[in-house]
C-alpha cells in the first residue's frame, strides 16, 4: 500500500517502453521515491522504492522521450500537456504589482460571477502544490449571491445553538486546558465573533459571508497535509484577482463546524465530507470600493542564516 489519501490507497502503476528509452536518467534525478534506476543505459523500476508512486508525474514530465506512463491514483498519460510559452508568464514586477493591488474586499457590486470565471478559478486552484498527490482538497462553491446569503443564515442558527462556547463559564473552565494564548483568543476573537456574526443577521447585516456574489470553501481530509486547503484556496483568491474580482479569505468559520454533532448535521446539510485540520472560505466579487494606496506589511521575524 502506497501513502493513503481518501481518493486513493494504492501505488499508482509504472509503464516503460525500454526500448525508446536513451538512458538520459533524467527520471532518477527527480523521482524522490528512487523507483527507478539505469541498468545497461537504459531505464528500469527500482526494487527498493520508498513509498511506492505516489503519481507526482514528474518522470513522465521530465522524460525528452516518453518513454514513462504513470496510470493510477488519478493520474495518466492523457493527463499531460505542453507548458505554455515562457513569454506570457508574469515577470516578478508584474506579479508583485498584482499582489499589491490586491486587498481584503467586502462590499461588492450586485452583479454575479460569471460561470466562466468561477471555472478559471477553480482551474487554477487546482494547479496549487501538495503533500502528497493526488489532491485531498474538497471545495465547497456557493456560485450566486442567494446561495451565499442562505448559507450565512444557516450558519448564524447553528451558532445560536452552540453559543454557549463562548460564555464565561466555558472558558473558565477550558482555560487550564488550551493555555493562555488560545483563553486569550477566546477572550479577544471568538466570544466576540459570537456576538457580531448573530446579532447582525438578526438586524438584517451579513457580516459572516457579507452576501457575495460567489463563496468558496476549501478543506481537506483526514489523510490530507493541514497546509493544503489554505494553499489551494490562496491560488484560488490570486486567480480571482488576476480576473478583475475582489477577493477576501475568511477564517472566521471554519473552526465552528469541526466538532460536535451539531457541526456534523451542518457539515452533511452543505455536502461537506469531511472535519478537517485546517480549512478556509474565500468570498469573491466584483467590488464596490477602490482602493488608492496600498500599506506595507512584515513578518513577525525573518532570520536569515548565510
Amino acid at each position: 500500500m502506497s501513502i493513503p489519501t481518501s481518493r486513493d490507497k494504492e501505488p499508482a502503476n509504472v509503464f516503460i517502453d525500454i526500448e525508446k528509452c536513451n538512458g538520459c536518467g533524467l527520471c532518477v534525478e527527480v523521482c524522490k521515491d528512487f523507483s527507478f534506476s539505469i541498468v545497461d543505459h537504459k531505464v528500469v523500476q527500482s526494487d527498493k522504492p520508498v513509498f511506492g508512486c505516489v503519481a507526482c508525474g514528474h518522470c513522465m514530465m521530465i522524460c525528452p522521450t516518453g518513454v514513462i506512463a504513470i496510470e493510477g491514483r488519478t493520474l495518466s498519460p492523457v493527463e499531460l500537456f505542453d507548458l505554455p510559452d515562457k513569454s506570457i508568464v508574469p515577470t516578478y514586477e508584474s506579479l508583485l504589482a498584482m499582489l499589491q493591488h490586491r486587498r481584503s474586499i467586502r462590499e461588492f457590486k450586485d452583479i454575479p460571477v460569471e460561470y466562466e470565471k468561477i471555472t478559471k478559478i477553480l482551474e487554477a486552484a487546482q494547479t496549487a502544490p501538495m503533500g502528497i498527490p493526488p489532491s485531498d482538497v474538497h471545495v465547497l462553491v456557493l456560485e450566486n449571491k442567494t446561495q451565499v446569503h442562505d448559507f450565512a443564515v444557516e450558519f448564524s442558527t447553528f451558532l445560536k445553538s452552540v453559543r454557549w462556547m463562548a460564555s464565561n463559564w466555558f472558558m473558565a473552565l477550558m482555560r487550564p486546558f488550551w493555555g493562555k494564548a488560545n483563553d486569550e483568543m477566546m477572550h479577544s476573537f471568538m466570544k466576540p465573533v459570537f456576538d457580531v456574526y448573530i446579532d447582525s443577521m438578526e438586524k438584517g447585516e451579513n457580516w459572516i459571508n457579507y452576501d457575495a456574489p460567489l463563496a468558496m470553501y476549501f478543506y481537506g481530509s483526514p489523510y490530507s497535509d493541514p497546509a493544503d486547503p489554505i494553499v489551494a484556496a490562496t491560488y484560488a483568491m490570486i486567480a480571482g484577482e488576476a480576473l478583475g474580482l475582489g477577493t477576501c479569505m475568511l477564517g472566521g468559520i471554519h473552526p465552528f463546524i469541526q466538532y460536535g454533532k451539531k457541526a456534523r448535521l451542518f457539515r452533511e446539510k452543505y455536502g461537506i465530507k469531511y472535519p478537517s485540520r485546517e480549512g478556509l472560505f474565500v468570498i469573491f466579487g466584483y467590488s464596490d470600493v477602490h482602493y488608492k494606496r496600498g500599506v506595507k506589511r512584515t513578518f513577525a521575524d525573518i532570520h536569515r542564516i548565510r
